[in-house]
């Protein structure tokens, strides 16, 4: 999955936004400074559908032209030229999301290394999403550049307001981003940039298959002149894999979603705009059971709603560039699916207001970047916060949101960028003031290293610092033997890390280290030697240390053997944890001591017949961590092999093409205990394109 690209020619200074039109270019033969961050890993999306179709040869310098937009993902504040980062981004482009045999962003994600995808409903229903031995509140989710994150709970973030067929790429950057976005970001990011075609077309949709699953959309681009306006919707169902004890649909699920961006250029000011929803009902089957409560027809409903604009202008060597955005998300938790007199229906409504300021210049001593953040986390809340002075009704029913919790996150950053011939050196700080803890301004370091050896070698190292505040969940679920900690303290983390990559024209591979040292870390536990008087209670362990390695190689053979067509590439990648925190006999950890200690993932893709494609990948995990069953005992996670497939015919207008999940029908494997996962699932679809 990682496609490095190093360029070293004339230097074209393209200042981002984000992943606008008009922030397409073709560098023809210079080197490119992008206007956002250091890039380790940078992709290109190849344009013609055809597997019969080879790229010419190149080198590593005088190389594949880049066809990227602004990069949001950044390992820097200020941008700095292709080649030259330190910082490891990992980029799913359009032909890894195209060849992938998923249905979802969450599902995609489980083919990047670092990535744990922690999975309870099938085609994205509910899925955690965290990075190397973190939890799934430990990471920075984007789009378009834009902090999506819930601060109420993090198990939702993943509901996008984007369909899949949707997103231009994923960009996924591992590792402490304190520096970069502030809080929240404590193990890494991922942004989730979506297409802005650069002519007026249409596209449309339709896939179904097993478990009563169907989905369907389409999209309207609209370019004219310096402005460009696109439409998307789609909906999606499914009857589930599972049955309640009393044969009840429990992981069926039903949502629509819709989504409008837009931007504007007139070469010296780029405007660009979004907004969203997202609307999704589903069966919660067993999602959030015990041992002491073991119902399995959970039910929740979420609706979220996203809007932003941004900008950049420029004069001279002077770049501004603000943004603004409002997030809303809205969650209805049923403990018995429709039986409300049964158990009280969990109602939460959380608002994000920010507001960014970000500028870079460059001078004599090199290039520098400052700017500052707020971000206002309001909840109001059935059940968790303090008591509101003022109550707000709750629409649709008889009842009044009584709790609540307000907090605003500020920040400044500055970071300086020394540039050499084949040396970069970029340092800063985020300071951080949150008003809920009351906590006075902290700095978070960071510094970034690397070298360029040759034309095919770079070796790179770094130290970075973050901090994440608990969540609202976190702070205040007291239900169903829960017990939340109010006065909880803000994780906090450093991490070293190393790496070398060789970047050959046929053959690209990576290995890097790191050692991660988290203090204050948040997690549930339960001291089950309590019997049946334990409880979860939500705690700051004292410290967890990280060791990782990650290695990888991508061979393409369309490059490689250029004389043959049936072979066109093979990926595989690598990673294993050891955490050193062990805890007290008899304590179960419910996230943070979970990890993947062992994940590697494979792929390879062939060209049947002409248009006709093929896609295999393969996965193996194997967890560390204990669950508590309906029993009361503590089991083990078991390590598990799944396979995929993806058939594919694509022509310039239409594709056709089938996949299957789980090929080999495995049942008996969980990413959370008590959660029963499905066997082989196919799905098959269609899609068209037209030009306008």
């Amino acid at each position: 999955m990682y496609k490095p690209v190093f360029n070293k020619r004339e230097v074209f200074y393209f200042t981002h936004f984000q992943r606008k039109g008009y922030s397409l270019f073709a560098c023809l033969g210079r080197e490119v400074l992008i206007g956002t961050l250091s890039v380790a890993t940078l992709t290109h999306a190849t344009a013609g559908p055809k597997c019969t179709e080879t790229q010419p040869a190149d080198s590593c310098t005088a190389s594949k032209e880049v066809m990227l937009d602004g990069i949001s993902i950044t390992g820097s504040r200020a941008p700095l030229a292709l080649g030259q980062a330190a910082r490891m981004v990992t980029v799913l482009d359009r032909e890894d999301i195209a060849c992938a045999p998923v249905q979802s962003v969450n599902d995609l994600l489980k083919y990047v290394t670092g990535v744990d995808v922690r999975q309870r409903g099938a085609m994205g229903a509910q899925t955690d999403i965290s990075v190397r031995g973190g939890t799934h509140e430990q990471v920075t989710i984007l789009l378009n550049g834009i902090n999506i994150c819930d601060p109420q709970s993090g198990h939702n973030t993943m509901d996008l307001p984007v369909d899949i067929t949707g997103i231009e790429r994923i960009e996924v950057l591992e590792g402490p981003a304190g520096r970069i976005f502030g809080t929240s970001s404590l193990l890494g990011a991922i942004n989730i940039v979506t297409r802005t075609p650069q002519t007026s077309s249409a596209d449309v949709h339709i896939e179904g298959g097993s478990y009563g699953y169907v989905k369907g959309g389409g999209r309207v681009n609209v370019k004219s002149g310096r402005t460009n306006n696109q439409l998307s919707a789609g909906y999606a169902r499914s009857d589930g894999y599972s049955r309640s004890k009393a044969g009840n649909l429990n992981t069926d699920y039903s949502g629509a979603k819709a989504f409008y961006q837009g931007g504007y250029d007139d070469g010296s000011v780029r405007i660009s705009w979004h907004a969203g929803i997202a609307d999704k009902g589903w069966g919660s089957s067993t999602f959030y059971a015990s041992s002491k409560w073991q119902a399995d027809n959970q039910y929740e409903h979420t609706t979220k709603i996203y809007t932003a604009i941004q900008a950049e202008m420029t004069s001279g060597d002077f770049h501004f560039r603000p943004s603004i955005y409002w997030n809303q998300n809205r969650d209805r938790y049923e403990g018995y699916r429709g039986e409300a007199a049964k158990m009280k229906y969990n109602y939460n409504r959380c608002d994000v207001y920010g507001l960014n300021l970000n500028s870079y210049f460059d001078w004599a001593a090199g290039r520098t970047a400052v700017g500052a953040e707020l971000r206002n986390e309001d909840l109001v809340s059935g059940n968790l916060g303090e008591p509101l002075p003022r109550t707000h009704h709750i629409a649709g029913t008889d009842r009044d949101y009584t709790l609540g919790v307000n907090r605003t996150n500020i920040s400044a950053h500055l970071e300086h960028n020394i540039l050499l011939n084949r040396f970069t050196l970029s340092a800063g700080f985020v300071a951080v003031k949150n008003t809920w803890s009351n906590m006075n301004f902290s700095i978070y370091p960071g510094i970034d290293a690397s070298y360029r050896i040759g034309r095919h070698w770079k070796v790179y190292a770094s130290y970075n610092t973050s901090l994440r505040m608990p969540s609202f969940t976190e702070m205040y679920y007291k239900l169903q033997g829960h017990q939340a900690d109010p006065h909880l303290k803000p994780e906090e983390m450093q991490a070293m890390e190393a790496g070398v990559k060789y970047l050959g024209e046929a053959v690209q591979a990576r290995l890097s280290v790191y050692r991660h040292h988290g203090k204050n870390m948040i997690d549930w536990i339960m001291d089950t030697r309590k019997g049946s008087n334990a409880d979860w209670q939500s705690v700051n362990h004292t410290k967890i240390n990280s060791t990782g390695l990650e290695a990888g190689i991508d061979i393409d053979f369309r490059r490689l053997l250029p004389g043959q067509r049936w072979l066109k590439s093979i990926n595989t990648a690598y990673s294993c944890i050891y955490q050193d925190k062990d805890l007290e006999e008899g304590i179960v950890s419910q996230y943070a001591l979970e990890y993947l200690k062992h994940k590697f993932v494979a792929g390879m893709q062939f060209c049947l017949w002409r248009q006709l494609g093929l896609g295999v990948n393969y996965r193996f995990q194997d967890r560390v961590g204990t669950y508590i069953d309906f029993t009361g005992q503590a089991c083990g996670y078991k390590p598990y092999a799944l396979w995929d497939a993806r058939l594919s015919w694509n022509a310039p207008h239409y594709k056709l093409y089938a996949e299957a999940n789980n090929l080999m029908n495995k049942k008996d494997y969980a990413d959370y205990g008590n959660v029963v996962q499905p066997g082989t699932w196919i799905t098959i679809g269609a899609a068209l394109h037209f030009n306008l």
